[in-house]
């Protein structure tokens, strides 16, 4: 038992080291000095977006970056995601729909839908944003100064998550928690390793001349978590890839129920546990069941020292995340409950090859 008892608490202090490099080193998008004017492409995948486009490409619109051209392709949607999308490109030049094709058997939906875009894409940058993500002011000019700076051929950001339900703050904030309690996220570009990778799908900003050279998403078309995949493959072929949060400039509300956030959560979990069970089922009895063994001491002084790392992991990744800090410490043992059903049913999906994703099957 005192073996055990040590394992867990090594691992909570390193979790909490890790939290802390990250608090501490900022990993965040920076305010640009500088103006751009390199031709982007804007390249959003739709399925069944109905509820959410005309806001997005409002967004677009409205932000201050100029020298754009905005690619939405219709994923076969079975709403009226086409029909918006089409009614609000005929009032701008600038923003274009197209129909994608049928998803032939050997591609996953969103990867085929993004490498559609590439082949339409004639920017010098080609920036992918999900159907449900807006952009503000100043955002393209800061992701351009990184890239041009940084010489890095992928930039990823995690953009701020609004969150309006109960549902939602029961899922939505375990995956900042996890990611950053687990991965210093400077060592992504720090580092040549393809181990240290991470990247989110809803921000994906490449120099068109290494995408189009390298065709990330066609070299991933299998992969339910096709961003990181691509990072771990940038990596391995010795370009630089970064992953920061959004601060401020880029927005989503992801899930909009309790249901939808897990089923959205259980088809990425594993893949950030380069899908292996037995490491996702390590980390769960390590942080569920080894933490409430820890709770249990019967010396007040370590048991201190416990709650005050395991506090101050919540309350740094929500100051970073811009999440409501008590909610978040409310939440927690809920939060915690919610993470083990999404991770036996991310289980369960990918053993049964059963992941679901916007009414699709993905097998692996």
């Amino acid at each position: 038992m005192i073996s055990v008892l040590t394992a867990v608490t090594v691992f909570l202090v390193i979790r909490f080291c890790v939290t802390l490099f990250n608090f501490i080193s900022k990993p965040k998008l920076s305010r640009s000095p500088r103006h751009y004017s390199d031709f982007v492409s804007i390249l959003i995948p739709a399925r069944n977006e109905g509820d959410s486009i005309l806001p997005v490409l409002e967004s677009i619109k409205n932000q201050d970056y100029q020298n754009y051209e905005v690619l939405i392709l219709d994923d076969n949607s079975s709403d009226n995601t086409y029909a918006l999308a089409e009614a609000f490109a005929q009032t701008d030049s600038r923003f274009r729909v197209i129909r994608g094709n049928t998803l032939p058997p050997d591609w996953l939906g969103k990867n085929y839908a993004c490498y559609q875009l590439s082949k339409e894409a004639k920017g010098d940058y080609l920036l992918f944003i999900d159907a449900n993500v807006m952009v503000h002011n100043r955002l393209i000019d800061n992701a351009l100064y990184r890239i041009k700076v940084f010489k890095l051929g992928l930039l990823s950001l995690l953009v701020n998550q609004k969150m309006l339900s109960l549902g939602e703050r029961l899922v939505v904030p375990l995956f900042n928690y996890v990611l950053l309690t687990t991965l210093p996220l400077r060592l992504v570009s720090l580092t040549k390793s393809p181990i240290f990778s991470a990247a989110s799908g809803q921000f994906m900003f490449f120099d068109a001349h290494n995408y189009h050279r390298n065709q990330w998403h066609e070299q991933v078309k299998t992969f339910p978590a096709g961003e990181l995949e691509i990072m771990k493959l940038l990596k391995a072929a010795r370009y630089k890839g970064e992953v920061l949060l959004a601060a401020g400039f880029a927005d989503s509300r992801t899930y909009t129920s309790y249901s939808s956030g897990i089923l959205g959560f259980s088809n990425k979990l594993l893949a950030g546990f380069s899908y292996s069970v037995i490491w996702l089922l390590v980390f769960l009895l390590l942080v569920f069941f080894g933490y409430s063994l820890l709770l249990l001491l019967p010396r007040y002084e370590l048991l201190g020292v416990v709650i005050f790392l395991i506090i101050g992991m919540r309350y740094m990744v929500s100051l970073m995340s811009h999440q409501n800090v008590v909610l978040n410490f409310l939440l927690h043992p809920f939060q915690m409950i919610t993470l083990v059903i999404i991770s036996i049913l991310s289980i369960h999906m990918y053993l049964t090859k059963t992941m679901i994703s916007k009414g699709r099957y993905i097998l692996r």
